[in-house]
């Protein structure tokens, strides 16, 4: 039981990888909240989870609902010790179709509210906190039609190896962690034959399941990486390499 006495908090908590991740902390001992805008989805995830789990709706591109989102969790945790942002949106768009409202949609759900998430999540943190930021390898490789995808991607890296250096005095912990393409429900939009195509660039030659990327994902939340900081943990069955 890793995280026996803990208590996490995670975005996008109600689907994929954010579920998948949500289940593996409850099994491994900690008190899991996970937030997400549907309310359905959300009764639906701590069904699946089990008791150790609790649900709060909010939708983490609105500050107001933000706050609301920390007020609600401090009267029920005071103390927080981890949190994942799993929270994101990956849509198609060439350069000649990007639009500003697709430019806008990406960086507020992926770059800007994972920001603030992180900045009121901090203040509920003491000294052994971990904060585990859900990136992607499309922020590390070429990506044609989804460059606003991996360029909010390549941010949340970025704000990860800056956090890890100004949060560190505090005890606190921020590592990258960089999923390869993974059978979540992201996937059911696109087209039998361009998953065949991811498929074949993997030395793996499948996706990842969930389950798979939610234990990277205990490895950084627990004492298990305790000295390591600043870091991408990359999950893609030898993709990039």
């Amino acid at each position: 039981m890793k995280l026996e006495g803990k208590t996490a908090l995670v975005t996008g908590g109600n689907s994929g990888i954010g579920l998948a991740i949500a289940r593996r902390f409850a099994e491994e001992g900690a008190r899991v909240f996970i937030a997400g805008r549907d309310q359905a989805k959300l009764d639906a995830a701590v069904a699946q989870i089990g008791a150790r789990a609790e649900a709060i709706r909010a939708d983490v591109t609105v500050s107001l609902e933000l706050d609301a989102l920390f007020d609600t969790l401090r009267t029920r945790a005071p103390l927080l010790d981890i949190l994942v942002t799993s929270s994101g949106v990956s849509e198609h768009a060439t350069l000649e179709d990007t639009t500003e409202a697709h430019v806008d949609k990406t960086f507020d759900l992926n770059v800007r509210a994972m920001v603030f998430t992180v900045q009121r999540a901090v203040r509920q943190m003491g000294a052994g906190g971990a904060i585990v930021l859900v990136g992607s390898i499309a922020g590390s490789i070429s990506n044609p039609g989804y460059a606003t995808y991996s360029a909010s991607k390549a941010a949340v890296r970025s704000y990860a190896r800056s956090w890890s250096g100004e949060l560190a005095g505090r005890g606190i912990r921020v590592n990258t962690l960089s999923p390869g393409a993974t059978d979540t429900p992201m996937f059911d939009q696109v087209s039998d034959e361009y998953r065949q195509a991811i498929e074949t660039r993997i030395p793996f030659k499948r996706m990842a399941q969930p389950d798979e990327i939610a234990d990277a994902a205990l490895f950084l939340a627990s004492a298990d990486s305790r000295y390591v900081g600043g870091a991408e943990l990359v999950v893609d069955g030898g993709m990039i390499a």
